[in-house]
């Protein structure tokens, strides 16, 4: 696990005052949106499929702020969309950094370059850009030649100036498990990026692509070949050991969606990011107006083939809290990936 140190100490801090709070709810990140417009039509993505009238709203800046202030969150995903198309990004970036939440930009990079003067480097923020593959897998999965390349150069740019750069990378039932040794070898070797995120193709409803989604096994099978070898232990995989180990079989949990809230324009999703049943105006009608039992592997049809970090990954951090011997066995990790 490649968490900075820094990080890793704060995170464990907040759930141990949740603990002590008796809280059994609480958020570990915020999925932030502030905008669904984007630059690419990717194929398993379902934003832009929104009202043209949707498309051009963006998030005030208060409001942004304000939602993750009222969540208590820690952490923040900013995504979209692309959210460097808001006019505002930037200040939104700032406001957070100043209050010491660590902010995690999503991108595919297209305009990281151009709009990347207007942030400052800091241990609290990081550019997280999107990327599924090498240069052809890549460039097919956005539906644009090019945006490979642009990506890389902009990470190297960032990198140069002093940024924190992480990637996210999503797998399809297209992958195996040599096409994902082989991004994450170019990203961790090559472009030695800080920390990199992996996740199976979660079947995102609204997405135009249906068809090359990863069912449960499907997962575990290609995970556990990836990982063999060694790979798992050299990658800088900002992921905690349980749930590598729940990607490729290990472990299994139940979904703990109310972890990683999803707030966009419309407000709170329920139940999660990927899943759609209604929203509400503030986190705490969220988190105690929600069914929550009724979700997850073996409760929902729709969350069947889901093993998406959002749903799982809170679940992993929260058993590993809960365990001394995977406390001590992530702080090795920890320790081993910051040096």
């Amino acid at each position: 696990m490649a968490m900075p140190l820094r990080q890793s100490i704060k995170v464990a801090t907040y759930l141990m005052e949740q603990k002590l709070r008796r809280r059994e709810k609480f958020p570990l990140i915020v999925e932030l949106e502030p905008l669904f417009a984007c630059n690419l039509a990717c194929e398993g993505c379902g934003k832009i499929q929104h009202p043209a009238g949707v498309l051009k709203q963006r998030m005030p800046v208060a409001q942004a702020v304000g939602a993750v202030l009222e969540s208590g969150a820690p952490m923040v995903s900013i995504a979209g969309g692309e959210p460097l198309m808001h006019p505002q990004i930037d200040e939104i970036v700032r406001q957070l950094v100043a209050r010491k939440k660590y902010v995690f930009l999503c991108t595919n990079a297209m305009l990281m370059r151009k709009k990347m003067e207007k942030f400052t480097p800091s241990p609290y923020f990081a550019f997280a850009v999107h990327i599924d593959g090498l240069r052809e897998r890549h460039d097919e999965s956005v539906a644009k030649e090019g945006v490979f390349d642009e990506a890389v150069a902009a990470m190297k740019e960032a990198k140069r100036r002093g940024f924190r750069v992480t990637t996210n990378s999503t797998f399809f039932n297209t992958d195996t498990p040599q096409t994902v040794i082989e991004v994450l070898n170019y990203l961790n070797d090559d472009l030695k990026v800080d920390e990199m995120m992996i996740s199976p193709a979660y079947a995102y409803e609204k997405a135009p692509d249906q068809e090359h989604f990863l069912g449960v096994e499907q997962t575990r099978e290609l995970f556990k070949k990836t990982f063999a070898g060694g790979n798992r232990a050299r990658w800088r995989l900002n992921h905690s050991p349980l749930f590598l180990d729940f990607l490729e079989g290990k472990a299994d949990f139940p979904c703990t969606a109310w972890a990683i809230p999803n707030y966009s324009l419309f407000g709170w999703q329920r139940p999660c990011y990927l899943m759609s049943d209604g929203y509400v105006p503030t986190y705490r009608q969220l988190i105690e107006e929600t069914d929550w039992d009724k979700y997850g592997r073996g409760k929902d049809p729709r969350c069947a083939n889901c093993m998406a970090h959002c749903g799982y990954e809170p679940t992993a951090v929260l058993a590993t809290m809960g365990s001394l011997k995977e406390s001590l066995r992530a702080a090795r990790e920890t320790i081993s990936g910051n040096r």
